[in-house]
């Protein structure tokens, strides 16, 4: 377990009063960002403050009125879940750097030019971004941040989140094998004809369609049929 000289600091504020607890930078960091699975020594103590940097401890009433008849633990779980994590500068810089690439790769995947009808090119995305001023919130899924941003973007590029509609025609050598694929995107009113060949359509974020056709051609060595609806 750490030392009291090598932590950081969690707090968390509720009705005017402070809640911290001082936890591993390391171990805390990797846990907030999913990387570490278990809370084992995440803590360095079992302690509720009130300003750590003054060891005052929070009063037995206050955690109570915050978190309700929980133990010592429990409480101190709840202020890392719910508080700010101080981290190092090096460790906020990482955090931002790795949610920002999550949050261009799922913009990329769900977005198109809607002239175009193409997926935007991550640099361009990553572009707009800077020049938006997007706050990225650096432990917030990604994927609960993508909608805001977007429309936030809509202001420096022109983006849409469209749905495609692709009918297909697999050969019958090549229809098993691809079921499984084609029902990861949103395979509907499928058709088993009588030579073994199946017709269906596939729906799906526009953005992608580079992604299908690849892996569609890939599968079927270029022998399907499709048909944009």
């Amino acid at each position: 377990m750490s030392g009291i000289s090598n932590t950081i600091t969690v707090r968390y504020e509720h009705a005017g009063e402070q809640f911290e607890v001082l936890v591993d930078p390391k171990l805390a960091y990797d846990y907030k960002t999913g990387v570490r699975k278990s809370w084992e020594n995440v803590l360095v103590a079992e302690e509720v403050f009130k300003d750590a940097n003054r060891g005052e401890r929070q009063t037995a009433a206050a955690l109570k009125k915050a978190f309700g008849p929980v133990s010592q633990a429990e409480a101190c779980k709840l202020i890392f879940e719910k508080g700010e994590l101080q981290l190092t500068t090096d460790q906020r810089r990482k955090a931002l750097a790795e949610k920002k690439i999550r949050v261009v790769a799922l913009i990329a995947r769900v977005a198109v030019d809607p002239r175009t009808k193409a997926p935007h090119p991550v640099q361009r995305i990553e572009n707009a971004i800077e020049e938006a001023g997007v706050h990225i919130d650096a432990f917030k899924p990604a994927e609960e941040q993508v909608a805001r941003i977007i429309e936030e973007l809509r202001e420096i590029i022109p983006i849409s989140t469209e749905e495609s509609k692709v009918e297909v025609i697999v050969p019958a050598e090549c229809a098993g094998r691809c079921y499984g694929m084609l029902k990861e995107y949103g395979i509907s009113g499928e058709e088993w004809r009588g030579d073994g060949s199946l017709r269906c359509v596939c729906a799906f974020p526009a953005g992608l369609q580079g992604e299908f056709y690849n892996k569609l051609n890939k599968m079927t060595s270029g022998n399907a049929q499709t048909k944009l609806l």
